[in-house]
C-alpha cells in the first residue's frame, strides 16, 4: 500500500481551484504571513512556517514541537486536520525539515501556478484567433 504525499494533494486541489474559467469579479486577496529571517540561535519549539496558497482551508502548516528533549514536526493542512508527525530528530534537524518542507511547496505551488497562467494565457489566444470573445 503506498502512502501519498500529503502536499501533492493540497497542490492538486489548487490546481482546480486556479484551473476555472476566470469570472468578472476582483480577485480575492490573501494576506500572506510573512515571517522575518530567523535569528542565528532560534529556538526550535514552537518554530512554524505556513506554505503558499490562495485558502487558509488548504495551506499547508508545519511546527516543530518537543517532546522529552526529542523534537517532532506536525504537517497539517487548514485548521482542523490531523497532523502528520514526523520525527523524533534533532532541534537542528526539526528547523531544517520545516524550512525543506515550506521551500519545497512555494517552490511547487509557484511552478503550478505559472503553468495554470501559461495554459489560461494559451486558452485565451486561441479564442481570439478563432474569433471567439
Amino acid at each position: 500500500m503506498s502512502q501519498s504525499d500529503p502536499t501533492d494533494n493540497a497542490l492538486a486541489a489548487i490546481a482546480s481551484i486556479l484551473d476555472q474559467p476566470e469570472s468578472h469579479r476582483e480577485p480575492e486577496k490573501v494576506a500572506v504571513e510573512e515571517q522575518p529571517a530567523p535569528p542565528p540561535a532560534i529556538e526550535a519549539a514552537g518554530y512554524s512556517k505556513l506554505g503558499p496558497g490562495p485558502m487558509a482551508a488548504i495551506r499547508f502548516k508545519w511546527t516543530v514541537r518537543e517532546d522529552d528533549g526529542a523534537y517532532y514536526v506536525d504537517e497539517t493542512i487548514g485548521e482542523n486536520s490531523t497532523p502528520l508527525v514526523t520525527g523524533p530528530m534533532t532541534k537542528e534537524a526539526a528547523i531544517k525539515f520545516v524550512d525543506d518542507r515550506e521551500s519545497d511547496a512555494r517552490l511547487r505551488f509557484e511552478q503550478l501556478k505559472s503553468e495554470m497562467t501559461g495554459r489560461s494565457a494559451a486558452a485565451n489566444l486561441v479564442h481570439k484567433d478563432s474569433g471567439e470573445i
